[in-house]
């Protein structure tokens, strides 16, 4: 779940532009940041390291990235090790200076791995899939080059890059000179957007929200398995896989990871977050008594992504709803925070309780989804002590019983406070009362009111049943083995 961008302006200087699209795409990725950008000379100049966008790119190197096109990434380690080596973007300069950020995850890194040192001749320094997918690309430049670089020439390797990465990527590259690069993987997992200012000014995001705040207009979505080149005139070319597309956008992006302000697949987040609570009131209905539903005294919702579910939610229970918990605005997103021991101290830092809207009540509190479970668990306490009479704990997302492989954390069956357990034993670990999921074909529903064109969703995290090929127990095996499990 990082964040990418990438800006080709018909004006000198983009580095600002990208640091203000990177700061609007944070809630994407707090581990790392980078930007690179080139002049009309065919000068790189590049910058990255850990920490918040705010806190990589100070005045000095802000005038120093100066130019007329540029990329940057945030990042949220789902492959790899947390050096600052592995902080993006990433650079090759042979067959061309080429520099890539990526948002996903790759299948068959191991085997790619193997391949270019085997076959390509590559070597590969850190452990990022990043630098993986930046030298299949640039041999696959290498391998279609016919006389001088040329669009067509680009389409050919990223359809060679199609037919050997298996996994999510959306991907913004820069090929210092000619121009800018962006394409999404066949099956459109990660989301990837474009827009622009005029016909010379254009910009590449992962969320349409980075376009709207920098004053672009969104013209659309990348579509599964298109390219598109900016030239360094800024002139556009795009062009469409040719092989099987399946379009399988990644459902947690509406539950969770993206801005409520943001439009994936013409699906308004905020919409489908207004959607999903009216479906799990209605869950909520049909799971609790009328006993139970009666002593409800108050719904609370879990800051920050569940308040807009929670809104047609308590209007369709006909029940009060208040802000219980204030939230630490400096405190970043747990869910995304290294390490499981990081992640259980700063909850209690993050949120606070207003126990007057607890003490000698029942509470229903609802959240967009329960991963771990640390967060909930901890919640449901600090409502007891606050005063709450019963605790009565909704989920706006299904049980997460799965890892995640297309670029989300959660790499960790043992993690996952679902596997393994039943609802009961998931509402006794965190100390409710009572626990309502989410039903999956209600969720599907929900998001798919925004746009019943898209057939499917990638909800492998919830029913184990993954989009691409290779994904089987020895990688899910593989995968959780390769990990840094110190962190737990």
């Amino acid at each position: 779940m990082c964040g990418i961008v990438g800006i080709k302006s018909d004006k000198e200087n983009v580095c600002l532009s990208i640091y203000n699209a990177l700061t609007v795409l944070q809630h994407r990725g707090q581990d790392a940041a980078g930007m690179a950008v080139s002049d009309s000379n065919g000068f790189l100049k590049m910058h990255k390291d850990n920490g918040l966008v705010r806190d990589v790119f100070n005045e000095e190197q802000m005038y120093r990235l100066s130019g007329s096109i540029g990329i940057g990434h945030v990042r949220y380690p789902t492959a790899g090790t947390m050096k600052n080596s592995e902080a993006q973007p990433f650079y090759v300069n042979s067959p061309f200076g080429i520099v890539l950020v990526h948002n996903g995850n790759l299948v068959n890194t191991s085997k790619l791995r193997k391949e270019l040192y085997d076959e390509d001749k590559r070597h590969i320094n850190t452990q990022s899939d990043t630098e993986v997918l930046i030298n299949i690309f640039a041999s696959a430049l290498e391998n279609n080059l016919d006389g001088e670089l040329n669009n067509e020439c680009i389409y050919k390797a990223v359809n060679e890059v199609h037919s050997r990465v298996v996994g999510a990527y959306s991907v913004i590259a820069m090929i210092i000179g000619y121009g800018m690069v962006a394409f999404r993987d066949p099956n459109g997992i990660r989301p990837l957007v474009i827009g622009s200012k005029n016909d010379s000014t254009h910009m590449v995001a992962s969320e349409s929200v980075s376009l709207e705040c920098l004053g672009y207009r969104l013209d659309r979505d990348v579509e599964p398995g298109e390219t598109i080149i900016i030239d360094s005139h800024g002139k556009i070319d795009s062009w469409k896989y040719n092989g099987d597309i399946n379009r399988t956008p990644c459902i947690f992006e509406f539950v969770y990871l993206a801005r409520p302000d943001s439009t994936i697949e013409k699906i308004n987040v905020y919409e489908s977050r207004l959607s999903m609570g009216r479906y799990l009131a209605e869950k909520i209905k049909s799971t609790l008594s009328k006993k139970e539903l009666d002593e409800i005294d108050v719904v609370i919702p879990i800051p920050d992504t569940s308040k807009t579910s929670t809104v047609p939610l308590s209007i369709s229970l006909n029940k009060e709803l208040k802000e219980g918990f204030v939230k630490n605005r400096y405190i970043g997103r747990t869910f995304i925070m290294p390490g499981q021991k990081v992640r259980k101290k700063s909850v209690r830092q993050k949120l606070n309780t207003i126990d007057i809207e607890f003490k000698d009540k029942n509470v229903l509190l609802i959240d967009d989804s329960i991963v771990r479970g640390n967060t909930s668990k901890q919640i449901v306490q600090m409502a007891r002590e606050a005063g709450a009479k019963k605790v009565y704990f909704a989920s706006a997302a299904p049980p997460i019983k799965f890892p995640n492989v297309y670029g989300i954390d959660m790499p960790f069956v043992e993690e996952l406070i679902a596997h393994n357990r039943s609802i009961d034993e998931i509402s006794k670990e965190i100390g409710a009362d009572k626990l309502i999921y989410q039903d999956l074909e209600d969720l599907v529903s929900a998001v798919k009111e925004g746009n019943p064109s898209i057939e499917n969703f990638d909800t492998s995290c919830f029913n184990g049943e993954y989009v691409t090929v290779g994904v089987d127990a020895d990688f899910l095996e593989n995968l959780s083995n390769s990990r840094i499990k110190s962190e737990l």
